[in-house]
């Protein structure tokens, strides 16, 4: 009996192991908190995320795991979600946009948190410094907030006659954005009418709104409830027959008449390298945030004609990308 109860236990001991060791591997997977404020159908943050640390050496189930979560572009979603992941312990949250920072930042003070572009990193309050971010925050800043007055000018430079220019943005962030708007303005000569949403369905009537007071043009503020109905708002634009100006050049490939800035894409992108910096040992608050060096003016000449504008040939020359 003695040797059958060994013989046993030794046989359950080989059994067991191989089972043991793929969960202690399983287990000393690196697990990354992706939340995302975008929706997840069509959510070109978590794709071009996962590129990037695929290109890295990183491959998802492999060596690493991620905890996706999505406000399926809602931003009071963002703090909940937030708090999910941290109550799960993940290693490092990566994030995009200021309300997808904000969250990160208020729901954790210990956890490293990466953000895949914000508009001003330290007018915000997300780090102390671009070269030394300090606390569990870092990741790459888009400077939208200038770019948003450039974004005035710009629009101003292509259609010289306008005087009347509505900006449409959400309720939630994007103040910064909109005093630098609101500051080209007047320095400009025009009167803007400003248009905030709370909710997806409050797009016709808003379009509506701008018809009604008789706007020439629309600037578009980044947000990521905006970038989930890209292509209802470029519908309605051409429907109200307003040359729109944009943050993100995929407005104007579905159809919007101008963008500027830089390549959303690449702030996604380096994301991951952060995350991979952080991983390997690194401190957050020793990465120097990152900023772009590049932007991007595309214009849809298909889109003028259909609106019937002719561009002025400084547009057209300094134009990186012409549709």
């Amino acid at each position: 009996m003695p040797i059958l109860v060994v013989t046993c236990s030794l046989a359950l001991g080989i059994m067991t192991t191989p089972l043991e060791a793929e969960a202690q591997r399983a287990r000393k997977l690196p697990r990354v908190g992706v939340l995302s404020p975008f929706v997840s159908a069509s959510d070109s943050f978590l794709e071009i995320f996962r590129q990037g640390l695929r290109e890295l050496g990183y491959v998802e189930g492999q060596n690493i795991a991620l905890e996706y979560r999505s406000a399926e572009g809602i931003a009071d979603r963002l703090p909940g979600l937030a708090a999910e992941l941290t109550r799960l312990g993940v290693d490092v949250i990566v994030t995009t946009t200021p309300p997808g920072a904000q969250a990160a930042k208020q729901a954790t003070t210990t956890i490293p948190i990466v953000f895949g572009g914000v508009d001003d990193a330290v007018g915000q309050g997300f780090v102390a410094s671009l070269a030394r971010p300090g606390g569990n925050v870092t990741g790459a800043s888009w400077l939208n907030t200038e770019l948003s007055a450039k974004r005035l000018e710009l629009l101003k430079e292509a259609l010289p006659k306008v005087t009347r220019v509505a900006v449409l943005r959400e309720a939630v962030g994007g103040a910064a954005s909109l005093r630098a708007t609101e500051g080209a303005a007047r320095s400009l000569g025009v009167r803007l009418q400003v248009i905030e949403l709370r909710d997806p369905g409050e797009l016709p009537s808003a379009f509506a709104a701008m018809t009604h007071e008789h706007v020439g043009a629309l600037i578009v503020l980044q947000g990521p409830m905006i970038a989930s109905q890209q292509r209802q708002i470029v519908n309605l634009a051409a429907v109200n027959r307003l040359p729109a100006i944009f943050s993100d050049g995929a407005f104007v490939e579905a159809g919007g008449l101008m963008s500027y800035g830089p390549k959303l894409v690449d702030f996604y992108r380096r994301a991951a390298a952060y995350v991979e910096k952080i991983l390997n040992g690194a401190r957050p608050g020793n990465l120097p945030v990152e900023q772009p060096t590049h932007f991007e003016l595309r214009v849809n000449l298909r889109t003028a004609k259909a609106l019937r504008l002719s561009l002025p040939q400084s547009i057209l020359l300094r134009a990186d990308a012409i549709q």
